[in-house]
């Protein structure tokens, strides 16, 4: 069809300019592309001069069509393209997860001598943040000073962002300082560069020194306090935010409080904010908050109320299913791992072989890392190995560290020295796998390759992290890590520990010192000195002296809940397990890994984790 004159075409051309423009700011594609379709077929689109290609393109771009997108850009003529396209095609870009694009098509428009605006830096600045490019980010820095945008509050605050996600707040304070006008979001960029890097204390200091607070501040002051063990400091703020100034929490600050919840594991202050949420909310609780809610009790080693929150959902999405999957694997009861952790192989590759075909699922990376470890824990190792190398997806170092993991159960040294190349390739700074390498040579009696692989941590400066363990009593967390004597209550706590270790040597319990390494030591015959020292390094882990504060400070058979953040040890494993059946006591650890609920004497992950 043809429109017969062309004194109608500048106006429809306009008409569908705005239509257009409707389905960008709804993200109505499947519109857009019956409209794309229309300027073809009736010819407006080569109307000189109706900027329809633009139009179109933006569409594209806010649909997040990434190929369409480009492919109008390139139709259209130098010309006839403004720094707007070039920048909404830069945007298209960096939302769907092409920022190295992104940056490549900031340099073209520097080659082409186009204009960049306020908005062209922004994007360009979150592009370096998200990427964590710096030396990119600088020089847009000093491109965006030359270019006479240096006073741009909106720039700026993009800069001190990008700083903030590369770790470099003095870089970031530096802009702020040379800033004429700061707004909110000046004060919180900095505010949260100073809360992750530098610490609560300097965090506070800013946050009491700004005119104006804002609830992503708020959050962000909280959270932090939450996150770091600090709930009392942490309530205060929260009642000052809700009942002194009246601000409201909204969906997005409550999922923040319940993550920074699930960090922690400070289960009251997740109470709280779940009350919080029925009364503000009722029975049409946002969707993205009872999920948040699920994987906070799940993590929090209360699975059963996480369950409960999830039968009460009145619709479930995905995530939801996810989060509550996520948290049955976590304690074992989810389908896969439930298989492997009570050694039915069969059922497990029944399931594992029937997830497309049968149930319509694709397989994803956590699928594969339980399938391993099921093959693993059952010492099917060559059958895991084989699954890890024809994934249909790039394995992670839960999939890796889990079959490393069963190396060292089952021996398998030649194997576990070609995964550790494979991990320390991915993670270099996770020292968590040099010492499992190094402990299974400490089994295997070699010991000079476990003290050269240690002496080679030492010489590039990697240390292993320490270990560290926080329990809840009182509504105060309690931190501790090994040999710890700074709790105000040490004395107590090391008096319980030595009767801990009494009554649990009479239970049976042995040291496990076998793979215990001290500088200085070649791991030969043990002389007594030696042996001592170890068995007292072993009696002094952060894991013991938390259950030794719990034991103390709780009523009789009340349930202890302990939070780890690296992998619980053999021996403590042990220990813990006889302690449970000796104090009657539900003993609840959460480790990097998994949670652990030690009952009489036995423990859920039957003793491989």
């Amino acid at each position: 069809m043809r429109w017969p004159t062309e004194n109608i075409i500048p106006s429809l051309a306009r008409h569908y300019r705005n239509l257009l423009r409707i389905c960008a700011r709804h993200s109505a594609l499947n519109i857009g592309e019956k409209l794309h379709a229309a300027t073809i077929t009736t010819g407006l689109l080569t109307f000189p001069n109706s900027f329809l290609r633009n139009a179109i393109l933006h569409m594209y771009a806010a649909c997040g069509c990434t190929w369409a997108a480009r492919k109008l850009f390139d139709e259209i003529p130098y010309s006839c393209k403004d720094t707007v396209d070039w920048t909404t095609l830069l945007g298209c870009y960096a939302h769907t997860g092409l920022p190295v694009d992104a940056l490549r098509l900031f340099t073209d428009m520097r080659k082409q001598g186009v204009v960049c605006d306020e908005v062209t830096m922004v994007r360009v600045f979150n592009v370096c943040a998200r990427l964590g490019d710096k030396v990119f980010g600088v020089q847009g820095q000093g491109f965006m000073i030359k270019m006479g945008l240096g006073s741009s509050v909106k720039a700026c605050n993009a800069v001190m962002d990008m700083y903030v996600k590369s770790k470099l707040v003095n870089d970031a304070r530096l802009v702020f300082d040379e800033l004429r006008e700061r707004n909110v979001v000046s004060w919180t960029v900095l505010l949260e560069g100073a809360v992750k890097w530098e610490g609560l204390e300097s965090g506070r200091l800013l946050f009491d020194e700004m005119p104006e607070r804002n609830e992503i501040a708020w959050t962000m002051m909280i959270a932090g306090y939450i996150e770091r063990g600090f709930p009392r400091e942490a309530f205060l703020l929260l009642v000052e935010m809700v009942f002194g100034l009246g601000l409201q929490l909204n969906y997005v600050t409550i999922c923040s409080f319940l993550s920074a919840c699930k960090q922690s594991g400070d289960l009251m202050m997740g109470r709280w904010v779940h009350v919080y949420a029925l009364k503000m909310m009722g029975n049409e609780m946002d969707i993205m908050v009872v999920t948040t809610l699920i994987d906070m009790y799940a993590k929090c080693g209360r699975i059963n109320t996480a369950f409960q929150v999830f039968n009460a959902m009145p619709q479930r999405n995905v995530v939801a299913w996810n989060a509550m999957l996520s948290g049955l694997a976590m304690h074992g009861r989810a389908v896969l791992s439930a298989c492997s952790h009570t050694g039915l192989v069969d059922q497990g590759r029944h399931y594992f072989c029937n997830l497309e075909s049968l149930y319509g699922i694709t397989p994803s990376v956590e699928h594969y890392a339980c399938m391993v470890d099921l093959l693993g824990r059952a010492g099917h190792l060559e059958e895991a190995e084989i699954l890890v190398r024809e994934m249909s997806i790039l394995p992670n170092e839960v999939v890796l560290g889990s079959l490393l993991g069963s190396c060292k159960v089952h021996g398998k040294l030649g194997l576990g020295e070609h995964l550790l190349q494979e991990l320390v390739e991915m993670y270099p700074l996770n020292t968590e796998y040099h010492i499992l390498l190094s402990n299974m040579y400490a089994l295997a009696g070699k010991w000079d390759k476990a003290n050269s692989l240690r002496r080679v941590l030492k010489e590039r400066g990697v240390w292993k992290v320490p270990g560290m363990s926080f329990i809840h009593v009182g509504g105060e967390v309690h931190q501790f890590s090994a040999g710890d004597k700074s709790h105000p209550r040490t004395q107590e706590i090391y008096f319980m520990l030595d009767e801990m270790i009494r009554r649990l040597r009479m239970a049976g319990y042995v040291p496990n010192t076998a793979s215990q390494i001290f500088s200085g030591c070649d791991g030969g015959e043990d002389n007594v000195d030696e042996r001592e020292e170890k068995e007292q390094a072993l009696f002094s882990h952060s894991e013991k002296l938390a259950v030794s504060f719990g034991l103390i400070s709780t009523r009789a058979g009340v349930p202890l809940y302990i939070f780890k953040n690296l992998r619980i040890c053999q021996d403590c494993h042990s220990a813990i397990k006889i302690v449970s059946a000796i104090y009657d006591r539900e003993i609840v650890v959460r480790d990097r890994n998994r949670f652990h609920s030690f009952q009489q004497g036995s423990c859920s992950c039957c003793d491989y984790w």
